[in-house]
């Protein structure tokens, strides 16, 4: 989102961090060598007039009242691609290339709960992996 910080970070651009894969932007990042992931700004409350159809029917469906853990979730940007971060792997799930990003963070952050929800349901997911090899019944 323009015009908003993280931690020494001017956050300029919705795309800066796509168009800078390095992106050391702050005195912390340059010091250590590496970008800190969480640069957007977390705190961000969601926009509910910016939810998408699918979350809109998962929240629904799971009988919530508002995102719920899903508020956690942001689009962020792994060497200048876009991409979610999974708690239940620890890493970055790349968005595909084919999908063309909104041009504000509050519908990057919708489409970014969206498509980690279909990521964890989905067969590909390593924790369905898992489930299919350990499970009894």
């Amino acid at each position: 989102m323009a015009g908003t910080q993280y931690r020494g970070s001017e956050i300029e651009d919705v795309d800066q961090f796509r168009k800078d894969a390095k992106g050391l932007a702050s005195e912390r990042e340059k010091e250590i060598g590496q970008h800190i992931g969480y640069r957007y700004d977390v705190n961000l409350v969601p926009d509910y007039e910016r939810i998408t159809p699918f979350l809109k029917k998962y929240i629904e469906v799971m009988g919530w009242d508002d995102l719920n853990w899903l508020e956690d979730i942001h689009m962020g940007y792994e060497e200048g691609a876009a991409a979610v971060f999974d708690r239940n792997i620890n890493g970055w799930v790349r968005v595909p290339e084919h999908i063309e990003l909104p041009d504000n963070q509050q519908d990057r952050d919708m489409l970014a709960r969206e498509l980690l929800v279909k990521f964890q349901m989905s067969d590909r997911h390593p924790l369905g992996t898992l489930r299919k090899a350990y499970s009894k019944f």
